[in-house]
């Protein structure tokens, strides 16, 4: 069983950025890749980012390569979402969620464990 618990999330200005945390509980934490996901309102929650369990592999959505950065530090059980450049349609609720398949596998039910999420606003 791992837990996950996000932090991070806030309220910025288009251009600014962000840092997500997701500490993980249970001492397996390096056995999984790890991902992120967000759902914005009104809409489907949608792969974001993912990141293997030694860190040598990533994989990033379309609209987020290049401003977005995913990181582990298995010491710490901790996966980071750098968020850089950001922009309006960012905005949503930034959930992390721990797989046993690859990063490149994005669909959401390959993912059985879920944090609660954290609140992402960019303004205009």
């Amino acid at each position: 069983q791992v837990q996950l618990v996000e932090s991070g999330g806030g309220l910025v200005q288009a251009g600014d950025s962000l840092r997500l945390s997701c500490a993980a509980s249970g001492h397996t934490f390096s056995s999984y890749t790890m991902g992120w996901f967000r759902q914005a309102p009104g809409k489907d929650r949608e792969f974001v980012a993912a990141i293997n369990w030694s860190g040598s592999s990533t994989n990033y959505a379309d609209s987020v390569r290049g401003r977005f950065t995913i990181s582990r530090d298995n010491a710490k059980n901790t996966v980071y979402l750098q968020m850089n450049s950001l922009k309006p349609e960012d905005t949503a609720v930034y959930y992390c969620a721990a797989s046993m398949s690859r990063p490149s596998n994005e669909e959401q039910s390959r993912y059985f464990y879920w944090g609660q999420g954290t609140q992402v606003t960019v303004s205009s």
